[in-house]
């Protein structure tokens, strides 16, 4: 029998500039439209997420600003853009119900994630709705207070 080749597995690049910024209200998963040495980049890890966002146009969605740095060795025959847009792939019903919720005043489509799904490299958007400084503020000391019960609790079982 042949060897199983192993697909790789786990997340390739996060946006958490998009948890701190935004509430997250829905997740989609979409496919991406990539050339062959941006799959080769994602397999070493070059990519980034920081500052891309979901452009929705003619009943499409393109992932813009996602950064994939090309290797030095996969691209030599290519001009690669590093920066180019990608479109995303996701069914009629998930279009529709993006266009939607953008056309309502404070929501807006952002990009959360990379990763592998079996073989295939998928994209987690989310429709989100910006959030204000005194939110960010709010979820900062949630978050701070999670973290002093949990050292409260850690110390607690060391004591006895």
């Amino acid at each position: 029998m042949a060897k199983q080749k192993k697909h790789p597995q786990g997340t390739i690049a996060l946006n958490k500039k998009a948890q701190h910024d935004y509430f997250i209200e829905h997740k989609f998963e979409a496919g991406l439209v990539l050339s062959g040495w941006e799959v080769k980049s994602l397999r070493a890890g070059k990519a980034q997420l920081v500052d891309s966002y979901v452009l929705l146009k003619d009943d499409e969605a393109w992932l813009m600003g996602c950064h994939i740095t090309p290797l030095k060795t996969a691209s030599t025959h290519v001009i690669a853009d590093p920066t180019r847009t990608r479109k995303l792939l996701l069914n009629k019903r998930e279009l529709e119900k993006l266009f939607g919720s953008v056309q309502q005043k404070g929501y807006t489509a952002v990009a959360l994630s990379l990763y592998w799904k079996q073989h295939l490299i998928k994209c987690e958007i989310a429709l989100a709705k910006g959030k204000k400084d005194f939110d960010k503020r709010h979820t900062e000391k949630e978050r701070d207070a999670d973290r002093e019960v949990q050292r409260a609790m850690r110390s607690k079982g060391k004591e006895d």
